[in-house]
């Protein structure tokens, strides 16, 4: 019986414990410095501006490159079949920016020439994306590129070299040296989708250089 007593008291000792409020805890407080360090994570990483003097493409506008993409001058050799490659519609590539030191396949080419004020940005876009006999369905829209107007074309692109069409896009702008087109091609609708990113900051960042 004593047993039986004993065993209610505990019992009704742990009912009582559990009834009773827990405090509840105090939160924790953040270690130092780690406000600062996700704010430094959430800041873009920065490319490498290319366009002005001592960059590896010297052009008549400026543009960030994203992280990882490499930049090189493209120099139109003598031989006729590499000039007649490196032309399309009244431009010339210029510059080409690799996207595979990044982890893509594909490049952001500048093209540029002609004289300046004679045509528009719309109709050099429409000459190019017309000289490419594989180019289809394009849009065009009205844009800014920095703080320019520009036109911007989307289409897509066949040919005995494409596993079926493609995207392709690029953006023209003026400038006192004459129209600059910047497009973006890529091997396959996946690697252009993974590269817009990096479109879209050439694009966001384009500036003229003196």
């Amino acid at each position: 019986m004593l047993r039986g007593a004993a065993v209610a008291v505990v019992a009704g000792a742990v009912l009582a414990g559990c009834s009773a409020q827990v405090p509840e805890a105090e939160p924790s407080a953040k270690a130092p410095g780690a406000t600062a360090a996700t704010d430094a994570a959430a800041e873009p990483v920065k490319g490498t501006v290319i366009g002005g003097k001592g960059t590896p493409c010297v052009l008549p506008v400026s543009f960030e490159t994203a992280p990882g993409w490499t930049a090189e001058k493209v120099t139109v050799a003598d031989d006729p079949d590499f000039a007649e490659l490196a032309k399309q519609g009244p431009v010339t590539v210029v510059c080409e920016v690799d996207a595979k030191p990044a982890g893509n396949i594909g490049f952001i080419r500048v093209w540029a020439g002609g004289d300046a004020g004679a045509a528009t940005p719309r109709a050099v876009l429409e000459a190019f994306v017309r000289a490419d006999k594989n180019a289809s369905k394009a849009v065009y829209a009205q844009t800014k590129a920095g703080a320019l107007p520009a036109t911007e074309v989307t289409y897509t692109v066949s040919g005995e070299f494409t596993d079926g069409p493609k995207p392709e896009r690029a953006f023209a702008v003026a400038t006192p040296a004459g129209p600059v087109v910047v497009h973006l091609g890529g091997l396959d609708a996946e690697e252009h989708k993974a590269m817009l990113p990096a479109y879209e900051r050439a694009k966001r960042t384009v500036a003229l250089t003196g």
